[in-house]
């Protein structure tokens, strides 16, 4: 089995792309060997020193690092992962599950708006940043403030503010005028 490895724009997180699909659908983040307790890969990510995090994606893992160096805990995610994938085991060790809900807000009143821009994320947004590792939610709308979760190797990256003012922000507003700004949560 070959695994592919890509940088992603943040220095402290690789994509690794098994060859096959991961969550197929959406992502799901890891921090702690706790919040991985039914998924056998990301709980042996995590165990590996110097491994901060770890998200699957549709097709790929993105792991995280925090203060170790991609040469010396890059075979070892490498080994993880492979063995994880050619054993065949399930992701999960439940049910497969969705990742909670956030508690979305956003006034009733502005329902459509907040379709709208679900519905830009999903099209036109999420599909980019997957590409770079990441992943990012809707999580509220707000006197004209679209409030999102960044996710992945968009988390913590040195361009996520750039990728939110420059990019999302400028797209959410010209297909929908009334958004002032786009904030990070």
């Amino acid at each position: 089995m070959f695994i592919q490895t890509e940088a992603t724009p943040n220095p402290a997180t690789l994509k690794f792309l098994p060859g096959q699909a991961v969550l197929g659908e959406g992502a799901l983040e890891f921090h702690s060997p706790e919040s991985a307790a039914e998924t056998p890969l990301a709980q042996a990510l995590l165990s590996i020193p110097g491994v901060a995090s770890v998200m699957y994606g549709p097709d790929f893992v993105s792991v995280t690092k925090n203060g170790a160096e991609w040469p010396h805990i890059k075979p070892a995610v490498l080994g993880v992962i492979m063995e994880h994938f050619s054993s065949k085991a399930p992701l999960f060790t439940g049910e497969a599950r969705a990742e909670p809900p956030d508690g979305e807000f956003f006034d009733p009143a502005d329902a459509e708006t907040v379709a709208t821009i679900k519905q830009l994320l999903e099209t036109r947004v999420r599909p980019a940043v997957a590409g770079d590792g990441g992943d990012i939610t809707f999580r509220g709308f707000r006197d004209g403030v679209v409030y999102l979760k960044m996710k992945g190797a968009c988390s913590g990256c040195p361009s996520s503010t750039a990728t939110l003012k420059n990019g999302i922000e400028n797209l959410l507003r010209h297909f929908v005028p009334q958004i002032r700004a786009v904030e990070q949560i």
